[in-house]
């Protein structure tokens, strides 16, 4: 497909989806189309974006491969902005969706709040939140052997395995390492995971950290392949654990350093559980398959209401569009900080 034949499906796609979500996808395509003359890798379609020689952070370019070997860092430290914190309180989510029966637990009442959102939409949907304080869980969509592809929030667990493994070897990481960890974190850098992917030992390496860590339903993708690692979103909890926790194997220097990245994520990319309330870590994925068109979206992280910290994790797939993935991922964050609020 030429430049010049791309643009009838753009007009139309405009049209259809006149959403905010919907035009900022399409900046984001049109704009990765433009630099790499349309070539897509199947493999590796997720997405990727380009690192400024100086400045402020560029805007993703979604679900085009990256061309030629990995850039050389810049030398200035990256300009990211910081996550917005919206004001979100309990009383106001509880003014939204249906009202809790009384005497259901937590998964009934998130189960009939998504019923209506899942209802609306071919995508599965899998979403899980806890309450740190008190243990308490809210889940949706968990079934024993059913996994999703992990996209770029197998970042996180990328970093978090290479900073076990430097916490084993007795050194912290190298200048190299951690310009790599910040711009694979906070801008999303497809090189930057390719080369901590490497340096971790690939799937082996992150297998075996995430034993630890108590992930007992994720695998490392094949080869080169992170964006293909598999997961749930009870596993991706477990992980945020490991990182906002304290009964952790990484040490406090570790989880501090990890909780500083997630909490500077790069204007553009800040949506996704944040809409839950005010995040003070964040990780987003989006990642389109060449096999069917459709999208995986997730987002994982920590939020607060009314003060109360809440570690959420969405997962989906089969998403009709990006646009369509992030407002099924945004929905089912709310849904889940609701039904903990609701039953509290």
């Amino acid at each position: 497909m030429s430049r010049h034949s791309f643009t009838p499906p753009v007009v139309t796609f405009v049209r259809r989806h006149p959403s905010r979500y919907a035009l900022a996808a399409l900046a984001i395509v049109m704009t990765g189309w433009a630099a790499t003359g349309g070539v897509v890798d199947p493999a590796r379609a997720d997405e990727t974006r380009a690192l400024p020689s100086s400045g402020p952070a560029v805007g993703p370019v979604t679900g085009i491969a990256y061309l030629g070997s990995v850039p050389a860092l810049p030398s200035a430290p990256v300009t990211v902005a910081p996550s917005p914190t919206p004001s979100v309180s309990a009383a106001a989510l509880r003014t939204t969706g249906p009202r809790a029966v009384p005497g259901a637990t937590p998964d009934q009442v998130l189960s009939k709040r998504l019923a209506s959102v899942v209802a609306a939409t071919p995508a599965s949907l899998s979403v899980a939140v806890l309450d740190p304080a008190d243990g308490r869980t809210a889940r949706y969509g968990v079934r024993a052997g059913v996994t999703y592809d992990t996209a770029s929030i197998v970042k996180v667990d990328i970093l978090a395995t290479l900073l076990l493994q430097a916490q084993d070897q007795h050194r912290g990481l190298t200048t190299q390492e951690k310009a790599f960890a910040t711009s694979m974190i906070r801008i999303s850098d497809n090189a930057s995971a390719d080369a901590l992917w490497r340096v971790i030992g690939e799937a082996p390496g992150l297998d075996a950290a995430n034993r630890r860590f108590g992930l007992t339903g994720t695998t490392g993708g094949a080869g080169a392949h992170w964006g293909l690692t598999q997961t749930t979103a009870t596993d991706q909890l477990a992980l945020l654990t490991a990182v906002f926790g304290t009964d952790s194997p990484l040490d406090q220097s570790s989880r501090t350093y990890l909780r500083g990245l997630m909490g500077g994520i790069a204007a553009g990319q800040d949506w996704g559980v944040s809409a839950a309330g005010p995040v003070t870590g964040l990780k987003n994925g989006w990642l389109q398959r060449t096999a069917t068109g459709r999208w995986d979206v997730n987002s994982i992280g920590l939020v607060q209401v009314d003060g109360h910290d809440r570690l959420v994790a969405v997962v989906s797939r089969d998403n009709v569009s990006m646009a369509d993935g992030v407002s099924l991922v945004e929905k089912a964050a709310k849904a889940a900080v609701q039904a903990l609020d609701t039953t509290a």
